[in-house]
């Protein structure tokens, strides 16, 4: 029998991020279903009532935390797979360092969009 090996130890912070954000992320996911299929249905969303949805703060608030939490489990999945696979040393680092990089620059992004769209910007 092959030996287990996990990146994802028990009782470390991003193992319990990643079920954490998992469990927004589902609930997150849900609402933004049964608001955008069954409140408003697909054929009547437009961005101007995206603008609109974006311009109430508890909107904006769960969509950028929606952003935050989904770069960080999907970010933080991809590295632990990565490791898991046996990436160390140099190119672990290397592959942390841009991994970070571009979630700063994804979270950047979507929030400056976010509250553009908000009209704060």
């Amino acid at each position: 029998m092959a030996e287990h090996y996990s990146s994802f130890q028990r009782g470390t912070w991003r193992w319990l991020f990643q079920r954490l954000t998992a469990v927004f992320l589902i609930g997150a996911l849900g609402f933004h279903f049964v608001l955008l299929h069954f409140v408003n249905h697909a054929a009547e969303i437009s961005f101007m009532g995206t603008q609109a949805r974006m311009g109430q703060i508890g909107y904006l608030s769960l969509m950028i935390t929606f952003l935050v939490t989904g770069a960080f489990h999907g970010i933080n999945g991809v590295y632990n797979a990565l490791i898991n696979q046996g990436l160390k040393g140099t190119q672990r680092r290397v592959v942390a360092g841009v991994l970070t990089i571009a979630g700063v620059l994804l979270v950047a992004q979507g929030t400056y969009v976010a509250l553009h769209m908000n009209g704060f910007l």
